[in-house]
């Protein structure tokens, strides 16, 4: 299971915010790539970056920011927000991301959908967000009547194979993660998910892992990192102990 540690980009610094709420936003860093290089350097295997500027105004706004992540570590990138058309998508990986992550535009057109899944296969990931069970969209700004599950399934008919499953409520609380959500994803995901939201001890990663759920492939972790709850190995450790997992080389 891997740990993705979260370089959220709003204004052209790395920030955290909670409940998604962008009135309530804490800057960590000033540059995201010193910030992204920062996660690297302690062990970071892969990274999760988001545009909330791009998920707000519907449009990619921080490319440049991703180019210079993507182009100066040597750790694959996922990035979301703003993606919603396929020109977006195919920019996001010329800049040098290893996965793209929908939201809104994969619920709202299904064309548009089909078409990112038809070109890039796996390499494709939906984002999916809820607030009180029900999915979030347009930068986490409202929210509808669909379950998370119905779209899951939904998108599952369309080819997806890979979610991110984020629990708003949660986000930026630190209050740990809801086991028995999780395990109800699991039961509903047909091929491999994130989960994010709540984590702030490594406790809570152990937990998760503890779960053995198979398809549970990683766990996104911002706030709990940014402020130093406990570091990006400890963090990998956590995920090891949980899952029974010895550290590699150790037979």
């Amino acid at each position: 299971m891997i740990l993705y540690p979260a370089i959220d980009i709003a204004d052209g610094k790395a920030v955290r915010l909670v409940q998604g709420d962008f009135d309530a936003a804490t800057v960590y860093a000033d540059s995201p790539l010193e910030a992204a290089r920062a996660w690297v350097d302690a062990g970071a295997q892969y990274l999760h970056v988001v545009d909330l500027d791009g998920a707000r105004k519907g449009a990619p706004q921080n490319l440049h920011h991703l180019e210079q992540i993507a182009g100066e570590l040597e750790v694959p990138v996922q990035i979301g927000g703003g993606l919603r058309n396929v020109e977006a998508v195919r920019d996001a990986f010329a800049a040098g991301v290893a996965r793209v992550i929908l939201g809104t535009a994969a619920f709202a057109n299904v064309d548009f959908l089909d078409e990112v899944v038809g070109e890039f296969g796996d390499r494709t990931v939906v984002s999916v967000d809820t607030r009180g069970g029900f999915v979030s969209t347009s930068g986490w700004t409202e929210t509808t009547q669909l379950p998370a599950a119905a779209v899951i399934e939904r998108m599952q008919a369309r080819g997806v194979r890979t979610f991110v499953f984020t629990n708003v409520d949660r986000d930026g609380m630190l209050e740990g993660p809801d086991l028995d959500e999780v395990r109800r994803v699991a039961q509903v995901v047909r091929g491999r998910f994130m989960y994010s939201g709540g984590i702030g001890r490594h406790e809570d990663l152990e937990a998760l892992a503890a779960l053995r759920q198979v398809n549970l492939s990683g766990v996104i972790v911002g706030k709990a990192l940014y402020e130093r709850r406990f570091t990006v190995a400890e963090g990998q450790a956590a995920l090891r102990r949980g899952t029974g997992a010895r550290r590699p080389g150790l037979g």
